[in-house]
């Protein structure tokens, strides 16, 4: 294979940006063991696993296409394919609507409607609500938006039982709750990189100081939602004790960030923020692993 068809290749996957998927996919995987009440075979896992990382690949390219311009006057994005001229936007626009279809086709054939339809919603969502209508509008997009990021595990609960129960909204939640504070901490030290693009984001309309007690108030009310996955009996102490730990962490350092009130608490806060999506969801997958 040549190297200009590799190049072509990467900017491609690029556009999808691959480093959020493998987190979108380890929210999804503990559903597949909680929802069934057992592993389902490993052949319909990894094709409903691959169905929800082409449908986060779609709504991510997609979303590509239409901030490419956006892109262009933010430094941490100037380099992405679409607005460095690497690929063109119709192009792009045609990548992000095959990998939607393939997605729908995937899990509709896989685990039938429900699965489907529940992955359609979330590109559109993600697509229409999130990326057109609120992003470029409201400082809360982080907040209603997190519903798109939190997705895989209503997928994954759909396409074990078609239908989405507990075990769905209980991950979904965290995502969910996760996602505002991980997103303002990045808007509080990229904020110069968000008002070039004209993105409202809390620091720059409700101020620093106001965006550093949401963090906190958010932190805080995700504890609460963390551990509840263990209240509800879908997993047990091995989850408990670690999602426990690294929420009261994630609080301290969101704390931290309130009194310091730096660019570096807040790439802190960012960073935790990270340790502790992986964190839970591992724990989760220990714990269906090796049940005490």
């Amino acid at each position: 294979m040549s190297a200009s068809v590799l190049t072509t290749a990467r900017n491609y996957l690029d556009l999808t940006k691959p480093r959020l998927l493998p987190m979108v996919l380890f929210t999804g995987l503990p559903v597949l063991g909680m929802a069934a009440g057992g592993w389902p075979r490993f052949g319909f896992a990894a094709l409903v696993l691959f169905g929800i990382a082409l449908a986060a690949a779609s709504a991510n390219t997609l979303n590509a296409y239409i901030e490419r311009d956006k892109d262009a006057l933010m430094v941490r994005t100037r380099t992405r394919p679409l607005p460095a001229g690497l690929i063109a936007p119709p192009a792009a626009l045609l990548f992000g609507l095959f990998l939607g279809v393939a997605s729908t086709v995937l899990l509709y054939a896989v685990s039938g409607m429900p699965a489907a339809l529940v992955g359609i919603a979330s590109i559109l969502f993600y697509v229409f609500v999130y990326t057109i209508w609120l992003k470029p509008r409201s400082i809360w997009n982080a907040v209603i938006g997190g519903a798109a990021g939190a997705a895989a595990p209503l997928i994954a609960d759909a396409a074990v039982n078609g239908t989405i129960g507990v075990a769905g909204w209980s991950l979904f939640a965290i995502v969910f709750f996760w996602q505002p504070p991980h997103v303002w901490a990045i808007a509080l030290y990229r904020k110069a990189d968000y008002e070039a693009a004209g993105i409202p984001m809390p620091p720059s309309v409700i101020g620093d100081e106001a965006t550093r007690r949401r963090v906190v108030a958010y932190t805080a009310g995700l504890l609460p939602v963390t551990v509840a996955p263990y209240f509800l009996g879908l997993v047990g102490p091995i989850y408990f004790a670690v999602a426990s730990s690294v929420g009261v962490w994630f609080l301290y350092r969101s704390v931290r960030l309130f009194r310091e009130r730096t660019d570096e608490a807040a790439q802190g806060v960012f960073r935790v923020s990270l340790v502790f999506l992986f964190a839970v969801f591992l724990a989760m997958l220990l714990d269906l692993l090796i049940p005490l």
